[in-house]
């Protein structure tokens, strides 16, 4: 389908939405004063006001103009998904109403057929109620009420997120047995982040102190695997001293991300994007990260090695296959233990499993969990498990792992609901 028309279509769609739902605030309101109805409804149109706001300073600015803008593109951001989540919390409660409208409708029609004295018809209407109640409101001004107490719900849920949720950091402790493992290496720490999105951070200080949670915990080695901004390199400079203190005594290693590359950018010119990913490879570089581009490196211990492999973001269902495993694991094939840091979970079913059965353990994020989700130690769901088969913790097939990182930051809603950001701490035990 056109992509202009696919556009009207969905803007008509959420104006009937928009309309549909403003019938309960006009009802819940009626008996307000003047100035809390018009309130109440400068603050509902607000919603798709702000939503075509931003859809038409994207299309006559370019699709970039808000990448100039990014925290404040976040916040609105989050303002319209909180209105448009509320809105359908609403729509069972208008929908009860309208079909128990209906389904009286029908009845009355039914029932008109019966034969109705037309004298006691007329004295139902004139005569007054000898014992009215003022206090009663009716079935549809109720519904209408309980519909928008239903629609905070959301907005609540996700304002909380901002504000607490968004730099809420959970310290995960991971055992990963290996039958491979040789014993020099049985009980070596390595701590892992991704998925930083440094473009998007609000709260400096938070972001630092999830640092020094990290360090606290005085991992062997770290592994970083992928997404430092959202586009550009510019979005680390403020959070440069802040990740230039991740430091362990046998070495930071990194990848790339999907995001890494300005791939969901515009630019000036092919030079300018190839000259933004030299840039982000140097940041990685005066951090202190060993950035891994489809190589390896080897930890060594008392003559025994392990193998740590890092390629370029491969993903499917769209996403960038720029890594290249083979060239990355050539040379490796004396280490009895090989770990690769591949952004993209997807990797895994789609090669790692299949083509490379000597890699013992995937180490990726990208999901983010959605940055929402509900995780109790006997049941866990998120959105993203209809897109991704293995979306956060551990998997495991066979004799090979995959741990996929929730992630440390956040990209388009700037906070975090269910799904808070993690630092994975993993113990290497021999099997």
């Amino acid at each position: 389908m056109n992509r202009s028309l696919t556009l009207l279509i969905t803007l008509a769609v959420l104006l009937v939405a928009d309309w549909y739902g403003f019938q309960a605030v006009k009802t819940a309101t009626q008996h307000a004063s003047p100035g809390w109805q018009r309130f109440a409804r400068i603050l509902y149109w607000s919603f798709p006001v702000v939503a075509l706001f931003m859809l038409l300073t994207s299309v006559t600015l370019g699709s970039d103009f808000w990448g100039k803008f990014r925290l404040l593109r976040g916040f609105l951001f989050s303002y319209i998904l909180i209105g448009y989540l509320g809105k359908i919390f609403m729509i069972p409660f208008l929908l009860l109403d309208d079909l128990g409208r209906g389904f009286r409708w029908v009845m009355a029609h039914f029932n008109s057929s019966s034969p109705v004295d037309s004298s006691e018809t007329q004295q139902a209407v004139i005569a007054p109620d000898p014992h009215p109640q003022k206090d009663t409101i009716t079935r549809t001004e109720f519904l209408s009420k309980a519909a928008l107490a239903a629609s905070a719900i959301p907005a609540i849920g996700f304002t909380y997120g901002i504000v607490s949720g968004a730099h809420d950091y959970r310290i995960r402790r991971i055992p990963l047995v290996l039958k491979n493992l040789p014993r020099e290496f049985d009980g070596l720490r390595i701590a892992q982040i991704s998925d930083i999105h440094s473009g998007s951070f609000f709260n400096k200080t938070a972001v630092k102190g999830g640092i020094e949670m990290l360090m606290g915990e005085k991992p062997d080695v770290v592994f970083f695997t992928g997404d430092l901004v959202n586009d550009r390199a510019i979005e680390v400079k403020d959070y440069k001293d802040v990740f230039d203190k991740v430091k362990a005594p046998l070495g930071v290693f990194s990848t790339l991300g999907n995001h890494d590359y300005g791939d969901y950018t515009q630019w000036n010119s092919l030079q300018e994007k190839r000259q933004n990913l030299l840039d982000l490879e140097r940041v990685h570089k005066e951090m202190g990260y060993d950035l891994l581009l489809d190589e390896h490196r080897f930890l060594e211990m008392n003559g025994e090695k392990l193998a740590i492999i890092g390629i370029q973001n491969w993903g499917t269902g769209g996403f960038a296959q720029y890594g290249n495993l083979k060239k990355a694991i050539a040379g490796t094939e004396d280490a009895p233990v090989k770990l690769l840091l591949s952004h993209d979970p997807s990797h895994w079913d789609a090669q790692v499993r299949t083509q490379f059965p000597e890699v013992d353990v995937q180490f990726a994020g990208h999901t983010h969990g959605m940055q929402f989700g509900v995780e109790t130690k006997y049941f866990r769901w998120s959105p993203v498990q209809y897109r991704y088969k293995q979306w956060a913790g551990l998997y495991e097939e066979g004799n090979q792992k995959l741990y996929v990182n929730r992630g440390y930051g956040y990209i388009g809603y700037p906070g975090r609901v269910g799904m808070p950001p993690e630092i994975t701490i993993f113990e290497l035990k021999k099997g």
